[in-house]
């Protein structure tokens, strides 16, 4: 995590990470001003609450309450050696709490990562830079000793080459790339979480069998998102990058909508219309993309070639978007790497849905093909020890598909989580399923699946395909575990040999969607100096329902943003008529505004934590709409889950709104205790909230410069780096 440290006035500091500001002084006895904890003082705070944190994991998990435990810590100093000190950390605990959890507890507490940290020793580099802002990533790992080089399947350069490839791409674009986490918790299993430091929004996972492997995984994740845009999805690009000379790439294409709003003849063709508009409901304005909002330039398109002809086909941005996530997207040494990779994913993700929804049971890898792989087992033995039994499965489909599955059940909570991964040689794809369980994960991470179900509507919904491929968090069906399999089990193989042995996997990969009467559109996109490509396969790898073209679009955003920005400049009638459309949009009403309007704003903020009833709930009060108002508090109340500051502010709200809407009380008789209760500068901001003198408290003004927005301005800042680059090498000019 990069922390940047700014000098304010006198002693104090502040340092800024992610999304939060800390602010740090010195005691008046050292010439501060005594405004704010020390630096030191936040380091012995920080041992104090990691341990607490720990502690209320380890109760959350088994429901024990933590109303009546408390902790404390103190620091003992060494008179003769002030750095040399002990921290003596003390909890209470309720009686009734057993013995095997009090010692659970205590256990805890020692798993606290300062308490590890400072026991490892941490070391210190301390060193002088041109510009902090350009210092590159320094490889992120040391470099190889000599000619001491990694080779693994899959890959068409050895790992150490490929880490420095993709770390120089990155740091010729200007990102600044740092590892947030490792996680390692059984042998032969990494996963890593890197990010932007300057824009942590920008973030991928990455996995493997070593260090090395995890690295590229991530590297190469990033890599393929950033050619993509995919960190950007669904975010408005600002003023300036909507006006420019592209949006998106050199190449891309706008075009307008036909007569009585028609799809325009350039874009698509009648393979994918049947598919994305089968009832003839598309329309060209449910394409108008959400990034520029340009929709007086039309629908922004960009290329894609169709695999069978090698014709040239135009797919509106808004429709990738809104369909397909970042399926089918891969980086690789080569185009033949990446696409491999591009098409594992797909029918790792098709195999899934499949088996999901058809409720199939698979079956069991034998354990005679399973003792190929000595590390996988190893790795499976070690979780099975921990009390996670796991079940490895051939999710080929009889040999259809390079697919496998392996899945953790967790005796403790009664939840499951199936991984599922995908390459053309068997052990590779073995090798991810495995590892992609692992990926980020805790042993308390565990906990958090869901338990199977015989209800095969909660299995078959679309929703709970799209919950699985975000964050695995959907559910599956019992008859998965059916000790009777639907399918044989296929000892199958479908990798190449030899130097061309990616070029032949793909040609395989491809030939499987062509006995499928499937058609693939594939970009490529090399101009960052890397490889990458994305595959749509219409009908197959779709993540959400064609329908949501029409019916949840993102581009709904285009309909409140520039008015929800503009919420302090805006007449009572404009205010009355975003309310009226608000209620008629049926839009949830606890969707947040981030994703209504496709802008990032501080989560630690009111405009970070509003939703659409919340900002119906305040244009009630703007516009002096009483009754409305103490019907929209007392449900913002009872759902809502807010800051205890913002609550207090809205339960101060309801009792002058009743004051207010009761002929017989005077909001004068209670003004004093009110105060009392609320405080002072609370009761005066909800007493002009509901007389109509202050509007929209909490949220700070703004307009669609996005001026104060400092967490989207990072985004875009980062954006602008990738569009740079794509001006610059298609000798085009980008915005200042």
């Amino acid at each position: 995590m990069e922390i940047k440290v700014n000098y304010l006035d006198n002693l104090r500091l502040e340092a800024k990470f992610d999304d939060f500001t800390v602010i740090s002084d010195q005691p008046i006895r050292y010439k501060g001003d005594g405004s704010a904890p020390g630096p030191f003082d936040y380091f012995l705070a920080s041992s104090a609450m990691c341990a607490a944190y720990f502690v209320k994991v380890y109760c959350n998990a088994r429901d024990i309450p933590t109303e009546n435990i408390r902790l404390s810590q103190n620091n003992i100093v060494d008179p003769e050696n002030r750095y040399k000190q002990i921290f003596r950390i003390q909890i209470e605990l309720p009686e009734d709490i057993s013995e095997k959890d009090r010692q659970g507890i205590l256990r805890s507490i020692d798993r606290c990562t300062v308490k590890k940290v400072v026991q490892e020793g941490p070391e210190f580099q301390i060193e002088v830079v041109e510009n902090i802002d350009e210092d590159a990533q320094a490889l992120l790992m040391g470099q190889p000793d000599g000619d001491d080089y990694t080779w693994i399947e899959g890959k068409d350069l050895p790992l150490e080459q490929t880490i420095a490839n993709m770390t120089g791409i990155l740091a010729e674009l200007g990102m600044k790339i740092e590892i947030a986490s490792w996680r390692n918790i059984v042998p032969h299993v990494w996963s890593l979480h890197i990010r932007d430091a300057a824009s942590p929004m920008c973030f991928t996972n990455g996995k493997g069998a070593t260090k090395e492997s995890a690295l590229c995984s991530a590297l190469g994740e990033f890599i393929e998102r950033t050619n993509f845009n995919f960190f950007y999805n669904d975010q408005f690009f600002g003023e300036e990058i909507a006006d420019a000379e592209f949006v998106h790439y050199p190449d891309e294409k706008w075009f307008q909508p036909g007569p009585g709003d028609a799809l325009p003849a350039e874009i698509l063709d009648d393979y994918t219309r049947e598919i994305y508009d089968p009832e003839g409901e598309l329309c060209g304005s449910h394409l108008i993309d959400t990034n520029s909002g340009r929709a007086d330039r039309g629908i922004v398109s960009l290329p894609f070639v169709r695999h069978s002809d090698g014709e040239t086909v135009y797919f509106p941005s808004n429709l990738i978007e809104n369909l397909y996530l970042s399926n089918g997207m891969s980086a690789g040494n080569t185009l033949a790497e990446a696409q491999v990779q591009c098409l594992s994913e797909i029918f790792e993700r098709a195999v899934k849905r499949k088996i999901i929804e058809e409720e199939l049971a698979l079956p069991d890898v034998p354990a005679e093909v399973l003792a190929r792989y000595p590390e996988i087992v190893e790795g499976i033995e070690a979780l099975e020890a921990q009390g996670f039994p796991v079940l490895v499965k051939d999710a080929s489909l009889g040999g259809q598909f390079p697919v496998m599955c392996v899945t953790l059940m967790n005796p403790k909570t009664g939840g499951v989580f199936a991984s599922f991964g995908a390459h053309p040689s068997f052990h590779v794809a073995l090798e991810r399923t495995f590892t992609e369980l692992l990926q980020g994960r805790s042993i308390e991470g565990f906990n958090d699946f869901l338990p199977p179900t015989f209800n095969s509507m909660a299995v078959t919904e679309p929703n709970n395909y799209v919950e699985h491929f975000i964050d695995s968090s959907g559910v599956i069906s019992w008859r998965f575990f059916s000790a009777r399999s639907d399918i044989d089990f296929c000892d199958w193989d479908f990798s190449g040999s030899g130097a061309n042995s990616n070029e032949q996997e793909a040609a395989t990969l491809f030939g499987i969607l062509e006995e499928l009467e499937l058609e693939a559109y594939v970009a490529v996109r090399d101009e960052l100096g890397a490889p990458t490509c994305r595959i749509l396969v219409p009908g197959f790898s779709e993540v959400y329902p064609v329908e949501d073209l029409v019916w949840d679009n993102t581009n709904v955003a285009l309909q409140y943003r520039e008015e929800i920005l503009n919420l302090h400049r805006l007449e009572d009638d404009r205010l009355a008529e975003l309310l009226e459309r608000l209620e008629e949009s049926q839009l949830d009403e606890h969707m947040d505004i981030i994703t209504l309007i496709g802008i990032e704003f501080d989560e630690n903020t009111d405009w970070g934590q509003l939703t659409i009833l919340e900002l119906k709930l305040l244009l009630n009060l703007a516009l002096g709409q009483h009754e409305e108002a103490l019907e929209r508090v007392e449900m913002f109340l009872q759902y809502n889950d807010n800051t205890v500051e913002r609550n207090l502010f809205y339960r101060a709200v309801q009792a002058v709104l009743e004051i207010v809407l009761d002929d017989e009380l005077e909001v004068d008789d209670f003004r004093h205790n009110l105060g009392r209760m609320f405080g002072e500068a609370t009761i005066e901001a909800v007493i002009g909230s509901v007389l109509g003198t202050v509007r929209f408290h909490g949220l700070t003004p703004t307009s669609m410069a996005l001026e104060g927005l400092e967490k989207h301005q990072r985004l875009i800042e980062s954006y602008r780096k990738l569009h740079a680059a794509r001006a610059r090498r298609a000798g085009m000019r980008a915005p200042a």
